[in-house]
């Protein structure tokens, strides 16, 4: 097992340098906009920005954002560099296809690893990649490549290639991938394809990965029988990983993954396809995992985040989804592992958000899907 995180990454909730002073409006007016529990404003602090995509946090204070075309971009000191960060990789910004996450190492003060996930072509096609690097902030430049992941068997076409990544407490990378837009690929333990992939942090197979021992099962696999997740989050009490993904027409869901199992695509879902037509045999059937939460119709969901902030008390125990189709941010109420409550956010306000992050700071940031996107912060109006 890896060594145990929870001293070193307590700067990803609180020990990070504030954002409050380096993020400054751009002078996009700021709107108050009243919710059930608290009246927040919108501010603009980056615009110009080419579909962008995730967001981290640095622990000086500043911002990396990823753009699908396959830019990384800094934000410091209350402005968005110019030039992109040198070092990133060649990726398929095609279709669906293109630069995915971002993400660092737990223990990035150290070692100053980051990850970044993409479409990357290779023998037959393309799919998800993960490689690490060693960011030089001194330089903007990243440096010493290793590959940590790449799905098998390529594909061709753009659709569908998931990319979310997440640690877990113990130090495991946790990866998602979407089966392609070839639905039957998510029920095959020979295909990385509509899966979430667990990893040690240099690329290596846990010994306890569920599927080590079955012959021509790929190794990586955690859990299976998914679509094309686009959300991952740590749940801050249970440690258990939280996914969102896409369904096809209504019948996105969020699962809880668990170790082994199977979430059903394309065998049972709540959604039907585009033209209309059952999927599968049903919504529900012995051995495959039921969402926790689902939507009908689909909201496209896109980006999730546990609040775990101050700035906004009242939204504690709160889970907030982007949605792409959408056009808004979800607020879910949880108590525990239970959806209580649903709320719609900034409905056709911004466009389609692509991810929403909190802050170290308590701050909800979100990054909106165009090309001409912005990353924008949610502020509480104090009453």
């Amino acid at each position: 097992m890896p060594k145990s995180l929870s001293k070193s990454s307590t700067f990803l909730a609180a020990g990070l340098v504030l954002l409050v002073s380096a993020c400054g409006s751009i002078g996009v007016p700021a709107e108050t906009i009243k919710s059930r529990l608290h009246d927040f404003r919108v501010t603009t602090i980056a615009k110009g920005l080419d579909h962008p995509w995730s967001i981290a946090f640095l622990p000086d204070g500043g911002l990396l954002i990823t753009e699908r075309v396959g830019r990384l971009r800094l934000y410091q000191d209350g402005r968005l560099m110019p030039d992109p960060i040198a070092g990133v990789p060649r990726v398929v910004d095609s279709g669906q296809g293109g630069l995915f996450d971002v993400i660092l190492h737990p223990h990035f003060t150290d070692n100053r690893f980051l990850y970044l996930s993409y479409a990357a072509r290779g023998m037959g096609g393309v799919h998800t990649k993960v490689t690490r690097f060693r960011f030089d902030e001194a330089a903007h430049d990243l440096t010493e490549p290793k590959q940590i992941f790449d799905a098998m068997p390529k594909a061709r076409g753009g659709r569908h290639f998931g990319g979310r990544m997440a640690f877990d407490r113990a130090g495991y990378l946790f990866i998602s991938v979407g089966e392609r837009g070839d639905m039957e690929r998510a029920q095959r333990l020979t295909d990385h394809s509509g899966s979430i992939i667990r990893l040690k942090d240099d690329g290596g197979v846990p010994p306890d990965n569920p599927f080590v021992a079955h012959r021509n099962a790929k190794r990586k696999i955690y859990s299976y029988g998914h679509r094309n997740p686009q959300g991952m989050a740590v749940h801050p009490r249970t440690g258990a990983v939280w996914t969102h993904e896409h369904g096809a027409q209504g019948g996105d869901e969020i699962n809880i993954i668990r170790k082994g199992r199977n979430y059903g695509w394309p065998v049972i879902t709540h959604g039907i396809d585009y033209d209309g037509s059952p999927i599968g045999i049903g919504k529900s059937v012995p051995g495959m995992e039921q969402p926790l939460y689902f939507w009908v119709p689909s909201i496209a969901p896109s980006g999730m985040t546990f609040y775990t902030g101050g700035k906004f008390p009242k939204w504690c125990n709160s889970l907030f989804v982007g949605a792409l189709r959408g056009q808004l941010l979800v607020r879910l109420e949880l108590s525990g592992d239970r959806v209580v409550r649903e709320e719609r956010l900034l409905k056709d306000r911004l466009g389609r958000i692509r991810d929403v992050r909190t802050g170290p700071d308590g701050y909800l940031f979100i990054t909106t899907d165009d090309d001409d996107g912005s990353l924008v912060r949610l502020e509480p109006i104090k009453n």
